[in-house]
């Protein structure tokens, strides 16, 4: 099954911009599009705008802006929400693993979006239609805009999510069980871990008592906490935490020289001096030597493609 992301369709080159143009991103659409098959939407285009076309903002108040027309005042929300509804229900066929938005976009920006006021005065609290009504019908589905994704924290974040998303759909797809729900949560152990004890320890008491809950609420709950846990922040000293733990499956089998070596690694990455595929790279080797087996199924070693160099710079 093919992993799809969701796309603002400029984003790919499109000349779907209301001067014509578009807002090309090269790592989107060349780099990481070696690896999604994206669906790209443009709210404006697809809701039988022309291009070129005026330029839009949203005015009034931030929690029911309106979408105007810069220079001619139209009032172009009716359409743009009977547009939203739409596509967004024709997404739910689509099967997302989650969806890149145009920042500052009228449409689709996620966050701080400027809402101008009667007097013309911007304030940088809204969300873009199409945005909103996505997230809403997809809660649980990974969301990012183009220019957080230039923070490399944030982009591994977000692409670690939106491949879990993929995994997790992978193994619905085979037919949800109790085993397998147990697997995928075996396989994933270190990678919660490195967000956050607290969810990790939450989703292993639901899976040990998995017969007490019918199947379907048991994964539907399963798979809210799995994602709520994958939001919050993995930071070095999470890493580092599961990292240890994760050398800890060697004690025995180590040399001496193999230990410091593994003790130093770990200290540059804690200082800051190397990032995470540093150490990740060392213990990977160890898996391979001493055929760790239990390592060796864990996500969170390699939790996207290598190609991608999410954990160069992290």
């Amino acid at each position: 099954m093919t992993l799809k992301l969701g796309v603002s369709a400029c984003l790919l080159g499109q000349n779907v911009r209301y001067d014509g143009g578009h807002q090309l991103d090269r790592w989107i659409r060349d780099t990481l599009g070696a690896f999604v098959s994206f669906v790209p939407v443009c709210p404006e285009v697809e809701s039988g705008l022309p291009i070129p076309r005026e330029a839009m903002r949203l005015k009034g108040s931030v929690e029911f802006p309106r979408l105007v027309g810069t220079q001619s005042g139209h009032d172009y929300t009716q359409r743009m929400q009977d547009f939203c509804a739409r596509r967004v229900s024709e997404l739910e066929q689509e099967d997302l693993c989650g969806f890149i938005f145009k920042s500052k976009s009228p449409s689709s920006g996620m966050e701080r979006v400027k809402v101008y006021n009667d007097a013309g005065m911007p304030e940088q609290k809204g969300v873009g239609f199409f945005a909103r009504e996505f997230m809403k019908r997809f809660p649980l589905l990974p969301c990012e805009e183009d220019g957080r994704l230039h923070d490399a924290a944030l982009r591994e974040n977000f692409l670690e999510r939106v491949f879990t998303m993929k995994r997790w759909r992978d193994m619905l797809a085979e037919g949800p069980t109790l085993g397998r729900l147990v697997g995928f949560h075996t396989r994933h152990k270190l990678l919660l871990r490195s967000h956050s004890e607290k969810h990790y320890r939450e989703m292993g008491r639901m899976v040990a008592t998995g017969r007490e809950k019918p199947l379907p609420q048991l994964v539907h709950d399963y798979q809210n906490i799995l994602m709520a846990a994958l939001a919050l922040k993995a930071t070095p000293r999470k890493h580092l935490n599961v990292l240890q733990h994760a050398a800890g499956h060697f004690k025995r089998a180590l040399t001496s020289d193999e230990k410091a070596e593994l003790g130093e690694v770990f200290g540059h990455y804690r200082d800051g001096h190397v990032p995470l595929i540093v150490p990740i790279t060392l213990i990977n080797h160890y898996v391979r030597k001493y055929s760790e087996e239990y390592l060796a199924a864990q996500t969170y070693l390699n939790p996207h493609p290598i190609e991608l160099k999410l954990r160069n710079h992290v």
